[in-house]
């Protein structure tokens, strides 16, 4: 059962009429006999997952969950919980040891609680044979020590959404793709009326997606290869400086924006670029908004460093150890990965969730829209959030923690010179990677 009661859908209602593909019972039926393990006699499943921006990803992913139940005989309830609340929601019921069987959320969770989740090894390591292979950072943000700890079912890729006619007015023909002409483009933006703006608040996904892009691409990492703290780095301070630049031509209210504020601004007509998933978009089209058809979406501009440093953002499927039935939730983990009913979620989802298995690059929801394109490339194109050190405990926290997102943030706000929000940022980091 889907509990829709939690939040109000982002989108209208009509996508949900009639928007989803149920998949097929028979085969369902059919693939659920050959799995090498079979559910627990009296099997009954809990999973909890973010509250949707797309109402047909969520529809899609109801329909596949009653096929599911109806195919093994596992009743499977979904609850639904604003994104920036499922990580520490998942550390309590780890640590009590009662909770939800499944959770679907953010990539942290796998390095938080490695020890307190189903060992899925066997699972990750058949639908890798079958599909492709998996791409190299949605692989390292699900396992520790050498073991799955959970599927990275998907990577929220998180990219610049802009309107092109503005663009096209500043000067551009379309978004530029290093960061001189970035902070020239956002200066004449300013200028006319159009800024943009970037979530400098804790906003899980965009926050951090767009604060790290920035950090790396200047050449600044918060640790080295070998995890030492390298925040303090005429690199990390290029980056601030440059932060101070570009803040004076935002929008005013991003320290306090969350990871659904951007969305609305933009599509209020507030702002004329923001980062963020296809989500913007797909609210345009389905609202029938004349701007639908002016948003495009683009790469993130590249620095000093001379290649892409993008972070995007995996988000992974765990069952905790504690679950009674741990053959029915890898069963339930698998199904949502198979084909068919991965690539018609995929596809309804009209570029809003990126696969992480290789072997469904090449699907049409991809190429059909060409706005959609650059959203294919998340996986491929991500580092991890451990860069450029290692993923773990140290990594995860450090992430959850808003550290670089708060070093930004102070520097574009004027409450700390760049030197002394490095030194900031060093102290905090030194809590987790201990020296």
């Amino acid at each position: 059962m889907i509990n829709l009661t939690r939040r109000n859908l982002l989108l209208g209602s009509g996508a949900l009429a009639g928007a989803f593909m149920a998949p097929s019972l028979e085969r369902v039926r059919a693939w659920a006999q050959d799995l090498p393990f079979q559910p627990e006699a009296g099997a009954k499943l809990r999973l909890v997952r973010p509250t949707p921006f797309v109402d047909a990803e969520v529809a899609q992913f109801a329909a596949n969950a009653k096929a599911f139940t109806e195919a093994t005989g596992v009743p499977v309830q979904v609850d639904m919980e604003f994104l920036d609340d499922l990580q520490p929601k998942a550390a309590v019921a780890a640590n009590v040891g009662a909770g939800p069987d499944l959770v679907w959320g953010p990539m942290s969770i796998p390095q938080l609680i490695p020890d307190k989740l189903l060992d899925v090894t066997d699972l990750a390591e058949h639908l890798g044979e079958k599909y492709g292979g998996w791409y190299d950072t949605p692989k390292a943000a699900s396992t520790r020590d050498g073991r799955w700890v959970a599927l990275p079912l998907i990577v929220l890729a998180n990219f610049v959404n802009y309107r092109r006619s503005w663009v096209q007015d500043a000067g551009f023909d379309a978004f530029p793709d290093s960061t001189d002409d970035f902070l020239v483009l956002s200066a004449e933006l300013n200028r006319m009326g159009h800024p943009g703006g970037m979530a400098l608040g804790h906003a899980t996904n965009d926050a951090n997606a767009w604060a790290h892009w920035l950090l790396w691409t200047f050449g600044g990492k918060l640790v080295d290869e070998d995890n030492q703290v390298a925040i303090n780095s005429p690199e990390t301070k290029a980056a601030l400086e440059y932060m101070r630049e570009l803040y004076p031509t935002w929008v005013s209210g991003t320290a306090s924006w969350n990871d659904a504020s951007n969305n609305k601004a933009f599509l209020s007509g507030q702002i004329a670029y923001t980062n963020n998933s296809i989500s913007i978009y797909a609210k345009a089209v389905a609202d029938g908004l004349d701007m639908a058809d002016d948003i495009e979406h683009a790469y993130y501009p590249i620095g000093p460093v001379g290649r892409p440093t993008e972070l995007h953002l995996v988000m992974p499927v765990e069952a905790f150890a504690y679950t009674p039935y741990p053959n029915a939730a890898k069963v339930l983990m698998a199904f949502l990965m198979e084909e068919p009913q991965y690539d018609t979620w995929l596809d309804i989802s009209v570029g809003y969730h990126t696969q992480t298995l290789k072997g469904f690059e090449d699907l049409p929801v991809w190429t059909e829209n060409p706005k959609r394109t650059v959203f294919r490339d998340g996986s491929a194109r991500s580092l991890h959030f451990g860069y450029a050190g290692d993923l773990g405990y140290a990594a995860a926290a450090a992430l959850a923690d808003f550290i670089v997102v708060d070093m930004v943030a102070a520097v574009a706000l004027g409450q700390q010179s760049p030197q002394e929000a490095m030194l900031q940022a060093e102290e905090r980091t030194q809590r987790y990677y201990k020296v």
